[in-house]
């Protein structure tokens, strides 16, 4: 025996209520249409040239720089300074991060003369690196 369809064919499918109309109108005139014969195709639109506004969202976007994540240790007395230092920058108008501040200090340090900088890490005490230990519990 023999089957008369092919084995390299697809099947219709055999629903009868197609999700978009639309498609149904396509597939419609599709099955109507002898095979060798194509419709011809609406001539091709000339590319749409973007406007100076979108070329210009184009050159403004600068890469994000990428992001390091790291963990420090500080004395108690400096880390309050830190809050100190965040509700003075809002009392001033302008609310910031920890982070933030902490970059501030890094660019002001990094503009100072040699001088200045080595006199300002003078003022700092060395600490312990490391995770402060755990308290024994009793």
């Amino acid at each position: 025996m023999t089957n008369p369809t092919p084995k390299n064919t697809v099947s219709e499918p055999t629903t009868n209520t197609p999700l978009n109309p639309a498609a149904a109108s396509t597939a419609a005139k599709a099955k109507s249409a002898p095979a060798s014969k194509v419709e011809p195709k609406a001539p091709l639109k000339a590319a749409a040239k973007p406007s100076s506004k979108q070329v210009a969202v184009k050159q403004d976007k600068v890469k994000k720089p990428k992001m390091v994540r790291d963990s420090f240790t500080f004395p108690k007395d400096e880390y309050t300074v830190l809050d100190a230092l965040k509700l003075r920058a809002a009392k001033l108008g302008n609310p910031v991060k920890k982070t933030e501040l902490l970059r501030a200090g890094i660019k002001a340090i990094a503009a100072m003369p040699d001088a200045k900088f080595l006199a300002a890490l003078q003022a700092v005490p060395s600490i312990k690196t490391g995770r402060p230990a755990k308290p024994e519990a009793d």
